[in-house]
């Protein structure tokens, strides 16, 4: 039995003085119910996707949901966690509920605040997500995780400066769009590219710019069987949901390919019968510039170490073949780790029912999304598609 989206609900993504894990759960469930026209009592099972890790004292958040509405005591309700790829975890979660028909509507909420815990301890629990008993010393925390591979990509392929900054410059461009962006200023590509007091060498080749912000933030999604979804006032279905899971420990993998993202990409197209060249636009998972640029390769669009190719000549432009991050991607919008997915999610959705705003792709009627837990570790690829 096939999934739907049939309704959605963002909070802003930001430093959200005054906010909470709970207040956010409880926004954003609140709002994707209003916004599906479900009742909470018509709720069958809820998932939450939260990382967590150490930025929140309040652990064991599943129940958290259930302060959202008293019709929710006694539903199912489960956090899920897989790194950076959490809400994609939890959204792929409820479809699985679906299609095995033990719900028939699921309410999928990613909340994460990151900023409220001190810059060193942030960097001692992101690096949590790569081989701890390996690279657990690693200089700039997960930032040096991505350094290294952007040094070992430099070295093969030649000095990438310019299409990282091209890559950032466009995604901050598509984020001034974005009303739930973090940061909605377009920096330019000169800014991007140029070291400077404001812009330092953060880890190897990586500059600030080219570093996703820590964020906090919510999303939340309710799916309900294609039957069901019928009857709502919209619904955006599941062409495709893929996961792959890669090994942990980067020595055990050719660091330069990224071969989970690569795999579930092929999976993916291949489940909803499409190519690459059917999509209208793809939201990719570009935690540092590198990944997106590594990305390009792995989904298709570039052979191995031609991926600034990709950007250079605008394809991945609002304006190109195949948009990457209309929405300004992690880099822009920000990324509050166990919402980052399910906020991949909705705004892909709206894209596909023309409720983007600003930041709308013209004719959208495919989209993809690819997100990712750790050094392309968990992989998750969805393909979605307007149903009415």
């Amino acid at each position: 039995m096939r999934a739907a989206i049939i309704g959605w609900a963002h909070s802003q993504f930001g430093r959200l003085d005054g906010e909470s894990v709970e207040s956010l759960i409880v926004r954003v469930a609140g709002d994707a119910l209003a916004d599906a026209g479900v009742d909470a009592a018509d709720v069958d099972e809820i998932v939450l996707g939260h990382f967590n890790g150490g930025f929140s004292a309040q652990d064991f958040t599943a129940a958290l949901v259930l302060q959202a509405a008293p019709e929710f005591r006694f539903k199912r309700a489960t956090r899920v966690e897989n790194a950076c790829a959490t809400g994609s975890a939890a959204v792929h979660q409820g479809i699985k509920a679906i299609m095995a028909g033990s719900a028939r509507v699921v309410l999928v909420v990613g909340v994460e605040q990151m900023t409220a815990t001190p810059g060193a301890e942030i960097g001692k629990i992101l690096l949590k997500c790569a081989y701890v008993r390996e690279e657990a010393d690693t200089e700039g925390g997960f930032a040096g995780i991505f350094g290294r591979i952007a040094a070992a990509y430099f070295q093969k392929y030649g000095d990438q400066s310019d299409a990282l900054a091209l890559i950032a410059a466009k995604n901050h461009k598509n984020g001034v769009a974005n009303p739930f962006a973090q940061m909605r200023k377009d920096l330019g590509f000169t800014f991007c590219r140029q070291p400077s007091e404001k812009n330092p060498f953060v880890a190897g080749p990586l500059k600030r710019t080219d570093c996703s912000p820590v964020s906090d933030g919510a999303a939340a999604l309710v799916l309900a069987d294609a039957d069901a979804a019928q009857a709502m006032a919209k619904a955006v279905g599941f062409r495709a949901a893929m996961h792959v899971q890669d090994f942990l420990p980067l020595s055990k993998r050719d660091i330069l390919r990224f071969e989970g993202c690569a795999e579930a990409w092929r999976r993916a197209l291949a489940e909803a019968r499409v190519t690459l060249d059917d999509l209208s636009f793809v939201e990719t998972h570009d935690c540092f510039t590198i990944a997106e640029l590594m990305e390009y390769e792995a989904m298709g669009l570039a052979p191995a170490g031609q991926g600034a190719r990709v950007i250079k000549d605008g394809v991945t432009g609002m304006g190109g073949r195949l948009p990457v991050n209309p929405s300004g991607g992690l880099k822009a919008k920000g990324h509050p780790i166990g919402a980052t997915g399910v906020s991949m999610h909705a705004l892909t959705a709206m894209q596909l029912c023309g409720a983007a705003g600003d930041m709308q792709v013209r004719d959208a009627r495919l989209g993809g999304v690819f997100n990712m837990g750790g050094a392309a570790v968990a992989n998750y690829v969805s393909i979605l598609e307007r149903l009415k």
